[in-house]
């Protein structure tokens, strides 16, 4: 069966996965880009970004399970881009340029309706104003027996957390510190139905990794 599984949802030691003051300028929060640079460093990031070099091991196996058998990508419209409301007459296409690194379908959640906007390198994003089941029904058909992958920000995660939606869900935690922001786990109980089934680290980021519960 194909799962739903978020990847790469960075967290500071004070539990946030976005900092204060979310802007344009800081789109995650002033200090939580901190919470990706692991990332940044592996060497799958530098394939995507068409470098050469970048590390391998621990982190670049987790960056690369992010990728790896993803037909389709569910995100929320706070993800998408910093506009509010109605989407009036906006130009906005993504934070990620004329080839955003999807390369499938993504489906942007809202309230608003939004005609699909086509990209470069084969990344279409279609909005979806009629709930998170009709989004992940679109995705996985979309995805052909791949399976979906669920973006931030913090909100539409712990939605389908508490839906128990989520297949399997990674969090890398970094130790910095944002002093505010958005905490995945401020309500406990969006881990009533998971169970932590791996625990690993390396020196710049310990990663968790949580799965629906057999009971």
């Amino acid at each position: 069966m194909p799962r739903l599984r978020v990847h790469n949802l960075g967290m500071s030691l004070d539990g946030c996965c976005a900092g204060p003051d979310q802007s344009v300028e800081h789109p995650l929060g002033v200090g939580a880009e901190q919470l990706h640079e692991w990332m940044f460093e592996t060497k799958t990031w530098h394939e995507m970004a068409g470098e050469e070099g970048g590390t391998t091991g621990l982190d670049d196996e987790f960056m690369r399970a992010g990728i790896d058998g993803i037909g389709a990508t569910v995100m929320g419209r706070n993800m998408f881009g910093p506009v509010r409301g109605s989407w009036g007459d906006s130009d906005w296409r993504g934070w990620w340029g004329d080839d955003p690194p999807y390369h499938h379908p993504v489906f942007v959640l809202t309230h608003h309706a939004h005609e699909p906007i086509p990209m470069q390198g084969g990344t279409t994003f279609h909005f979806v104003d009629d709930g998170i089941e009709s989004a992940l029904q679109q995705a996985f058909d979309a995805a052909g027996g791949a399976d979906v992958r669920l973006g931030g920000g913090v909100s539409t995660v712990q939605q389908h957390l508490r839906a128990g939606l989520v297949d399997d869900l990674h969090v890398p935690v970094v130790p910095i510190l944002l002093g505010g922001g958005e905490r995945l786990f401020a309500d406990p109980s969006v881990l009533d139905r998971y169970e932590c089934v791996e625990v690993v680290s390396t020196p710049g980021v310990a990663h968790f990794r949580f799965a629906k519960s057999a009971s």
